[in-house]
């Protein structure tokens, strides 16, 4: 195969804190190896070199905060063939989505002494509320390992293997004591997506949910039990309104426990996984 018959790969950003983006760099070995298959033809993070689309995959990072941000993604969308979103930015709006609660610019207003000559949109929303989306991937970062996996299965046309079992489960194959059991820790991994490799519970810190919500996550029984063990709602509230704050299963659990509305999501609502 001849280097311009190579599928194309185009990896873009939004807002964003480029941690995901270092994830696939990260991969160093197997990043070359990829570089062989695909050709790059659009990584700023990596090179000033870019090629005008059409892109056989489009790897996304980053949520939509501005009106230049909602026309790019529209552009990016229809030069892609397939298009992936990846991090807790491009698929719930990230940790920026907790402004969504504060209506008529008021946190830009504690923080800007200049806010009138800010241009944003009044919420941090995913990729999927704009434009369709053919796989996400989580993560506050995203784990290289399932990253590869993703890359792979898109470029050889099947459905990636990504794990949808919850961090509590990979600390009971491996052995670790459960915190919120033995020490009354408040702790995520019940509800949590595992792919981290369940690092906070190993070195004896709660889950913070940095994965998103696993699939069929109850957080109104984990929520009860954090109540219980003595955490208050409002701390209770602020577990889950942090990296997913923006995705409805936590955002509308930390409403329910008293934070404002921040847990709803417009547009196309959910993205195909």
């Amino acid at each position: 195969m001849s280097p311009d018959d190579r599928p194309t790969l185009a990896v873009w950003k939004f807002a964003s804190c480029d941690g995901c983006q270092l994830s696939l760099l990260d991969c160093e070995d197997e990043l070359l190896a990829l570089a062989g298959a695909v050709r790059i033809a659009h990584f700023t993070e990596m090179s000033r070199a870019a090629v005008a689309g059409p892109y056989d995959v489009s790897l996304v990072e980053g949520s939509i905060t501005t009106p230049a941000d909602a026309e790019r993604i529209e552009e990016v969308r229809a030069s892609s063939r397939r298009l992936v979103t990846i991090g807790a930015c491009a698929t719930a709006g990230g940790i920026q989505a907790l402004r969504n609660a504060a209506r008529g610019g008021a946190y830009a207003d504690a923080v800007y002494a200049h806010p009138e000559y800010l241009s944003t949109l009044e919420t941090s929303t995913p990729i999927s509320a704009h434009v369709p989306v053919d796989f996400e991937l989580q993560g506050c970062p995203i784990d290289r390992r399932q990253l590869l996996e993703v890359l792979t299965a898109e470029l050889a046309g099947r459905r990636p293997v990504v794990a949808g079992h919850t961090v509590c489960q990979q600390c009971k194959g491996r052995g670790t004591v459960c915190l919120l059991v033995a020490g009354g820790t408040p702790c995520l991994g019940p509800v949590t997506r595992a792919g981290c490799g369940a690092l906070c519970p190993s070195v004896g810190r709660g889950c913070f949910g940095c994965f998103g919500p696993a699939e069929g996550a109850n957080t109104e029984a984990l929520a009860r039990r954090l109540v219980d063990d003595g955490l208050a709602p409002a701390d209770a509230a602020r577990l889950f309104a942090t990296f997913y704050v923006g995705q409805p299963t936590f955002g509308d659990q930390a409403v329910r426990l008293g934070l404002p509305g921040v847990g709803r999501r417009g547009g196309r609502g959910e993205a195909p996984r």
